[in-house]
């Protein structure tokens, strides 16, 4: 089966619409990538759950995941959405369930559900957020993935842990997709992660250089063993940050920041950087790792041409 691909639409957290100085004019520039990829039948697109830019905050716009999610879904008709992926600490995890629930009827059923812990210390202490350290995090992840779930399959949900509670909570609708929306958890820790991913999730997103990805996949294969599952059902996808995409190498290398210049063999990676051939190349490693689904960030998708390159000459052409 042919390996899918999914986008980034740039929403301002990597610096993705500077020099747009209208908010407004920003946002159709969002949702102009979004059109675009349907229209170039890419399979997903995806938002990042963050609340302002990186690597340092600015004043630059940067628009919220969900707020933005339920707009795109509206202004879409077939690709499907997603978030990569929602930090559980940012909101409660039965009022997100609710959420995901209306997003998913509001777009006919296109909704894949992104979650993770969260790692961002800086913009939970910004917006006042408490930021406990990771295995606390990754606790309350498990109480809040048993909550959504619980949300989207029971007609009143009673959930008593040790962070979250919910007491006969009615989520209608429950959205459209059966036996539920596909959850999604992010991220690559061995030992809770990837074991959430196995008893919880019908999808994981797992980066980093390919034997990472390779490795991280033996892993979850290995929990999937051990707990009766079957690794099959749950689709594998990987997020790479950084596609630059051109008809010559030094072309798409003049499309990178100069810090990744500065760093291009590390960069190279990861990222897909170079000619379509050269690209279409480490698609197929990809592939060949176990993944199914990828997910590029375009570092100059609001112009377009990249993202009408890469679909006629690297999609499904591999």
């Amino acid at each position: 089966m042919a390996m899918d691909y999914g986008i980034i639409v740039p929403q301002g957290w990597l610096m993705d619409l500077v020099g747009i100085a209208d908010p407004v004019e920003a946002y159709e520039a969002m949702t102009r990538v979004a059109q675009e990829a349907e229209a170039l039948n890419f399979h997903s697109i995806w938002l990042y759950d963050h609340f302002h830019t990186s690597p340092t905050p600015t004043q630059e716009v940067t628009f919220e995941c969900w707020i933005s999610t339920a707009a795109l879904a509206r202004d879409t008709k077939r690709v499907r959405i997603g978030q990569m992926v929602s930090c559980n600490s940012y909101r409660n995890p039965a009022l997100l369930a609710k959420m995901a629930s209306t997003v998913d009827v509001l777009s006919h059923g296109r909704l894949d559900f992104g979650i993770g812990a969260g790692w961002y210390e800086h913009e939970y202490l910004a917006y006042g957020y408490p930021y406990p350290e990771g295995r606390e995090r990754l606790r309350q992840l498990r109480e809040a993935i048993q909550i959504i779930l619980a949300m989207w399959t029971q007609d009143e949900a009673t959930f008593a842990g040790e962070y979250y509670q919910v007491k006969g909570a009615i989520n209608q609708p429950k959205g459209v997709q059966k036996p539920h929306i596909p959850l999604l958890i992010g991220g690559g820790g061995e030992k809770v992660t990837l074991k959430l991913v196995a008893q919880y999730a019908d999808a994981c997103n797992i980066g980093g250089d390919i034997p990472t990805i390779k490795h991280k996949l033996a892993v979850l294969k290995q929990h999937c063993d051990e707990l009766g599952r079957d690794y099959n059902s749950i689709r594998r996808t990987t997020l790479i940050d950084d596609c630059a995409i051109a008809e010559t190498e030094q072309a798409a290398i003049a499309k990178l920041s100069p810090e990744n210049r500065n760093n291009l063999d590390e960069l190279r990676q990861s990222a897909l950087i170079g000619t379509p051939s050269m690209i279409r190349e480490r698609l197929a490693q990809y592939e060949e790792a176990g993944v199914q689904e990828i997910i590029v960030r375009f570092v100059d998708a609001t112009q377009l041409d990249s993202i009408r390159l890469f679909a006629s000459e690297c999609m499904n052409v591999h």
